[in-house]
């Protein structure tokens, strides 16, 4: 199983090991996943350095409390000023109240989710669960739609649809103590996506975050996307 392969790298890595990154193939498409362990990685958002919108994993690698970013991607949609579409807060800061109406696009099909950072945990919650339990997040990111919700597909994805895409997001375990960011290296549909994080990752909850923009940075791996401007940005920082 996976989780199984997942959690037995996460327990028996060396405390100072940062966030690891692989390559695979799943039902002939081809992603890159990678497993943080908030308790072990540090784990952040990064939207704005003072007034200025970062907008590039060179500009987060630049930040003077940053000596290295060995893991990034795009984190959430953002308006064409490159202000979050919903929920955003960084190091407790609000930035963006959360939204919980349907609407047009991806972000609007409804059950859409949050990304809650804390010190030592990262978790997905579907959006009115967020609201309704109100957990406290250090950092948070909210995003659309839900790729899988406690285990399941989104109900909305289509076996047969045909727009595909690059697409990124992220699942976690329900403890918070496991997220497996990953991106396509191909373009998927929405169900291929979803599918690949319940049956190839195997965490309970997974959430969306672009098809439009989606970029990751790891050096190990000698990549880092370049091309159109972001909004919110999450990483891991040494």
């Amino acid at each position: 199983m996976r989780l199984a392969a997942v959690l037995l790298a996460i327990c028996c890595a060396a405390p100072a090991a940062a966030v690891t990154c692989e390559n695979v193939s799943f039902q002939d498409k081809r992603y890159t996943a990678c497993t943080v362990a908030p308790a072990r990685d540090k784990l952040r958002l990064f939207l704005k350095e003072q007034d200025r919108v970062l907008g590039s994993f060179r500009a987060v690698e630049g930040l003077a409390d940053v000596t290295s970013l060995p893991f990034a991607m795009n984190a959430g949609m953002y308006h064409p000023d490159r202000a979050p579409v919903g929920l955003y807060i960084e190091n407790g800061v609000e930035a963006m109240r959360v939204i919980p109406n349907a609407g047009p696009g991806n972000f609007g099909l409804l059950p859409n989710g949050v990304l809650c950072i804390n010190d030592d945990s990262a978790r997905v919650i579907e959006t009115m669960r967020y609201i309704a339990e109100s957990p406290v997040c250090r950092d948070a990111t909210q995003s659309g739609p839900m790729l899988v919700i406690d285990g399941a597909l989104h109900p909305r994805f289509l076996p047969d649809s045909t727009s595909r895409n690059l697409r990124n997001g992220v699942a976690t375990s329900d403890a918070g103590d496991i997220a497996v960011f990953a991106i396509s290296n191909e373009p998927v549909t929405f169900h291929e996506f979803g599918t690949f994080f319940r049956d190839y990752v195997q965490l309970p909850n997974a959430l969306y975050f672009d098809g439009n923009v989606s970029k990751l940075h790891v050096p190990a791996l000698n990549r880092s996307d370049f091309g159109r401007q972001m909004g919110p940005i999450v990483g891991v920082v040494e």
